[in-house]
């Protein structure tokens, strides 16, 4: 089935936002005298939208704050963090350009609030890249259940055999696969074997654009026509 659509998952995969996140939990959890570490903030929240991170800490830790509360206090950290120190992910900006080039649909489905898409997307500069952008705010279940990036496909009015999934956390990997797009995982451990049933794992967005490169090689050595849809048909 050819490929014409990429959706991008955001935190981990275009901005290095998840320290962030994890910070700001750590920070906001303290004001309640709960402590907890980055290795916690992996393991029970990475990938899942705001208002489930919060829950997730209240239920845990039986705190007598609000859910929404702890949330808006995350939220406002991680927005000052990202405009403060918030930079892309290696190669992104190459990776937009080469799929933009190439008329690919390129669509945004994240876990993060709206007003954290926009502190990101403002921060790098980059929002003109992107036709569609959901966020998981808006669907009755978060990652790893698959509605986010069903209703992106919808939205751009392609079917999911259509669609390839770059996604860097377990839950999102999962999401990206229960919604039957090709999923490719650019993990901080890409040797992980978390991420096995991913249909491919890379080190960088580097990577990433160089096997559209080899593909494109490929098919050049094969005497094909190296034009957009002979590219997507191959990936």
């Amino acid at each position: 089935m050819n490929k014409n659509t990429v959706i991008f998952d955001m935190d981990g995969v275009i901005i290095d936002s998840e320290p962030f996140w994890r910070e700001a939990q750590i920070n906001e959890l303290a004001k309640y005298n709960v402590t907890v570490t980055a290795a916690d903030c992996i393991q029970f929240t990475m990938g899942k939208r705001l208002e489930d991170i919060a829950k997730v800490w209240c239920l845990r830790y039986q705190l007598v704050v609000c859910p929404s509360i702890l949330q808006q206090g995350i939220m406002q950290s991680v927005i000052e963090l990202i405009l403060e120190q918030g930079c892309a992910k290696p190669g992104l900006h190459s990776l937009l350009n080469y799929l933009k080039e190439r008329e690919f649909n390129i669509g945004l489905a994240t876990s993060s609030s709206k007003p954290i898409i926009n502190a990101v997307l403002q921060s790098l500069g980059i929002h003109s890249y992107f036709s569609i952008i959901c966020s998981a705010d808006d669907e009755p279940y978060g990652k790893p259940h698959p509605d986010v990036y069903l209703t992106t496909a919808q939205r751009f009015q392609v079917n999911t055999g259509q669609c390839l999934v770059i996604e860097d956390s377990v839950t999102g990997m999962i999401a990206g696969k229960a919604a039957a797009m090709t999923t490719w995982v650019v993990p901080e451990n890409s040797q992980s074997p978390e991420f096995s049933i991913a249909d491919a794992v890379f080190s960088s967005l580097i990577d990433v654009r160089q096997h559209l490169d080899r593909v494109i090689t490929k098919n050049i050595n094969n005497k094909t026509h190296s034009n957009t849809a002979q590219l997507k048909q191959a990936i």
